[in-house]
């Protein structure tokens, strides 16, 4: 399956917003309006200089080609998909130019072609929650912004988003009663705190609460052992993922990825 690229735009300084379109995503099974709102996609890059272009399909390069020429998998959150026109929206982040996904929204000019798969899914905010929680980065954006829109209206959702400054906000909304508070990073050691603090900072509503906690890896491991061992969230009540990792390339923290989560895993019993 593959999107051939409508438009991009850039929302804030670290944001590609990419619209996909065209037959290529004929049969999507994008996530409904009662769908889960963390849907990704896994996306395939080829590498500079491959022998092969878009469309094509990644197990038959991987049959077919040695490793240096398989394209390389990213998975991103659907920002939005509309089924009446056949429109899938991805929001890229993108640090400099390093990586693989992010160089390749930056450059995506209308035309251009990008392979996919999926969607995937596993989180929706829980309507019988009596509030609910959400914290991240830039990373966790797509994800959060999607998911405040499936609050139910009124009901309390509390949101702590770090980000580089002012112009990598985006306007969020809500149905429901919205507490959104970004933090801006400094450029110093606190940065790699400053999430885990304001979460342990906050005064906790009555009720139960569903939490979505994605983002960089050492600092959902500090949210996440405060969320357990300290305000007693059941692992249940939570979805938590580390998107990446500080000092580490894509490709390094995919290697990394499984054992860390297993570590984070067993933080607490």
């Amino acid at each position: 399956m593959y999107g051939t690229v409508l438009s991009t735009t850039s929302p804030t300084p670290s944001l590609v917003r990419l619209v996909l379109g065209g037959p290529g995503l004929a049969g999507f099974a994008g996530p409904g309006p009662d769908g889960d709102t963390d849907a990704y996609v896994n996306i395939a890059i080829p590498p500079a200089g491959a022998p092969y272009t878009a469309p094509f399909d990644p197990d038959e390069v991987k049959a077919t080609h040695p490793r240096e020429w398989w394209p390389v998998r990213r998975r991103y959150t659907v920002r939005a998909w509309d089924a009446a026109r056949g429109e899938l929206t991805l929001d890229v982040v993108v640090h400099g130019t390093e990586g693989v996904a992010g160089p390749w929204a930056r450059a995506a000019r209308p035309g251009d072609l990008l392979v996919l798969t999926g969607p995937g899914s596993g989180y929706r905010p829980d309507p019988t929650a009596a509030w609910h929680l959400m914290v991240g980065d830039e990373s966790a954006l797509p994800a959060i912004a999607a998911s405040l829109e499936a609050v139910p209206a009124g009901v309390p959702v509390v949101v702590r988003l770090l980000c580089d400054g002012p112009d990598h906000e985006l306007a969020l909304s809500s149905p429901g009663a919205l507490d959104l508070q970004w933090i801006h990073r400094t450029g110093g050691a606190a940065d790699t705190t400053a999430l885990a603090e304001a979460v342990a900072a906050l005064r906790f509503s009555e009720g139960r609460v569903h939490a979505f906690v994605h983002g960089e890896a050492e600092e959902i491991r500090a949210v996440r052992r405060h969320l357990l061992g300290e305000r007693g969230l059941e692992r249940g009540d939570m979805s938590c993922s580390p998107y990446w990792r500080r000092t580490m390339t894509d490709e390094a923290w995919r290697a990394v990825k499984r054992d860390f989560v297993a570590a984070m895993d067993a933080d607490l019993p």
